[in-house]
Parts: structure tokens; C-alpha cells; sequence
């Protein structure tokens, strides 16, 4: 990220919870970009210091999810609020609490399964019936999967299978990366989880390895399938598909497995890694089959525009629903992913 002076926005203000974290600093960049105003927010006091400091004239708001009233503060004046900050499961509920009771918009980037489940089974009756918008797992994992499965189906009102699959040039997990992982397998018992038959299924056996052709220049990589991510919970949460499948490159799984892979590194301006994805997203329905397929560079990073656009389609009332919903459901997928077109490549085909 560029440490360089930005001008102040004049537009509304986002509460980023987690704002020093990595991905919470891509977001703060990206909020300054399009004219938002980010007020930071997280437990680390001295983080928060930190960042103000190297982002002029933000303001710092200390808050922790255990301490309701310093939420409260944080939350005060803003027009919504952005979590960032993992684990999920500890921090998603407090924050959306928070947002409950100031009357604002809650999106978050979590990519844990367990925690986004949570989100729709424990907040879908109240959002809905205080007209609040939650939007969980705006993000690479959850959201961007979401968004493409939802332009591919077009005017499909069912399918049978959705296919998602990741091919990531490697992984360098983040530290918060690694700490939501030991959460899910905990409370998981350390087994997998797969979509199957319109739900849930956990399993002790190993994952397949399998081989999938991915579009052009990147062609047939092996893959981990039932790689499971966080587009089992969005997409089914408002798709009719029974089946939801996740994939993962090998070595990708393998990097983010590994114990010693080093965190991201800024390889250009935008303090972006050398990392590339391609996400290939299949939907089949009887015969028939429509894909769309979407590349760019750091997972990471385009969580940025992509957590931004959807804060502020929500708050200019670009909105198909109120209550908890996924990326998907709430926007127009295929208007939204044209509008990300600087920050990545998107291609519907039937």
C-alpha cells in the first residue's frame, strides 16, 4: 500500500473493524479511492495509531468485541461498517450486533464457513424484519464465487451443479488467514466439509485429487477437490442448486497447508503480491452448461473493490433485498461484476 498522502474524501463514513490488519488496509486504501471516508477501528489501540498516523487525517476508534459500548462509539455517525478482522466466529456476531442497534449496514469479508452459516441462522429473521442489510463473506472466497455462479445461471431458475474452481498461481496465507483456519478445523473436529444434496456433509475421508482444464494460458492443473470454501454457503443460500463444488490448485493447497509459507509480499505500488487467480465457474442444468470465468491479481487485495463496491451500492439503494443476504442475491451479479473491470477480467460463455 502506498504510505503516500491521499486527499480527503467528503463522502460518507465506513467504519473498517480490523483496519490494520491486511486486508483492512487494502479496504482503507480503497475506501480513500472512491471518496469514502474510513474511520478505523479494531482492539490493538497502538496499531490503530499507527495507521492514523500513516493515513492522514483519519480518525482512530479503539473497540473490541467483547466491550459492546466501545463498538457502540465506533459506530457512532457512521453509514456502515466493514469487519475485517478474523476470526469470524468471535468477531462477526458482536459487530453485527453493533450494527443492529446503530441502524447501518454490516458486510464482511469472512471466509470461514462455520461463521458465515452462523450469520444467516442466527440474524436472517432479525435483519429482515428491522429492514437491515448484513452481507456476509464480501470477498475472494464467498462473494466473487457468488457474483460469477450468479451472472453464469442468467435467467436459470434452477441448476444442478455448481462448480467453482481456484486456480491460484500459489497462496501466501496472511496471519489472520491462519488463525480462521484453526478455527473452522476445530469446530469441525478436524474433519472436511462438503455441499451435497442441498447441504452440509462432513467427512473423514481425504479430499480427491483430480484434474481440471482451466480456460487458457493456465489449461489442465491438477487440483484438490471438495477443496470446500466459503461459496457453499452463498450460493445456496439463495440458488436451487443441490450441489456445490469447491477446487483448489495443488500447489496452492499445499502452500497455504505448509507451516512455514511466508505471508504476502508487495511486489508493485499498490502494495499488491505477485499472485494471480483464475476462477472458473461452471453451471449445469440437464445438458446444458454456462460458465464464467474471472482473473486479476492478489486474493487479498481485489477484496478491497470488491467490499467497497458492494458498501456503496447499499448505500446508494442499489439493493434487491433487505436482511442477511450474499453477494449474489442483493446486487445485480453480472452489472457488478462489470463494474470491477479495472481491477479484474470477467467472461461469461454458454
Amino acid at each position: 500500500m502506498s504510505t503516500g498522502e491521499k486527499p480527503m474524501g467528503s463522502g460518507p463514513t465506513v467504519v473498517v473493524f480490523g483496519a490494520y490488519g491486511h486486508t483492512g488496509r487494502f479496504v482503507v486504501a480503497q475506501l480513500r479511492d472512491r471518496g469514502f471516508v474510513p474511520i478505523l477501528s479494531g482492539r490493538d489501540a497502538d496499531k490503530l495509531k499507527l495507521l492514523a498516523e500513516s493515513e492522514s487525517g483519519l480518525e482512530a476508534r479503539p473497540a473490541s468485541v467483547d466491550d459492546p459500548d466501545s463498538l457502540d462509539r465506533a459506530l457512532a455517525g457512521a453509514a456502515a461498517v466493514i469487519n475485517c478482522a478474523g476470526p469470524f466466529a468471535a468477531t462477526a456476531a458482536p459487530v453485527i450486533e453493533a450494527a443492529l442497534r446503530a441502524g447501518v449496514p454490516y458486510v464482511d469479508v469472512a471466509a470461514e464457513i462455520e461463521a458465515n452459516v452462523d450469520t444467516f441462522a442466527h440474524f436472517t429473521d432479525r435483519a429482515r424484519a428491522a429492514g437491515a442489510v448484513i452481507v456476509p463473506a464480501m470477498a475472494f472466497y464467498g462473494g466473487l464465487g457468488d457474483l460469477l455462479a450468479t451472472a453464469a445461471m442468467g435467467d436459470w431458475t434452477s441448476a444442478d451443479e455448481v462448480h467453482i474452481a481456484y486456480g491460484l498461481s500459489g497462496w501466501h496465507p496472511t496471519a489472520g488467514t491462519r488463525a480462521s483456519g484453526v478455527v473452522s478445523r476445530e469446530r469441525r473436529g478436524g474433519r472436511r466439509v462438503r455441499y451435497t444434496n442441498g447441504g452440509l456433509e462432513y467427512r473423514d475421508d481425504d479430499s480427491p485429487t483430480l484434474e481440471w482444464s482451466f480456460p487458457d494460458p493456465m489449461g489442465p492443473r491438477a487440483v484438490i477437490g471438495e477443496f470446500t470454501m466459503a461459496d457453499v454457503v452463498t450460493v445456496p443460500s439463495h440458488l436451487s442448486v443441490p450441489e456445490v463444488r469447491t477446487y483448489m490448485t495443488v500447489e496452492a493447497a499445499r502452500d497455504v497447508s505448509a507451516p512455514d509459507t511466508p505471508t504476502p509480499a508487495p511486489a508493485d505500488e499498490q502494495g499488491r503480491s505477485a499472485q494471480t487467480f483464475l476462477v472458473d465457474v461452471i453451471v449445469r442444468s440437464g445438458g446444458a452448461e454456462r460458465r464464467a470465468v474471472a482473473s486479476g491479481q492478489d486474493i487479498y487485495a481485489i477484496t478491497a473493490p470488491l467490499v467497497v463496491e458492494a458498501v456503496d451500492r447499499i448505500l446508494t439503494g442499489r439493493t434487491r433485498t433487505v436482511g442477511v443476504a450474499s453477494a449474489g442475491e442483493i446486487f445485480d451479479a453480472a452489472d457488478f461484476l462489470r463494474a470491477l473491470s479495472p481491477h479484474i477480467s470477467v467472461e461469461l460463455r454458454s
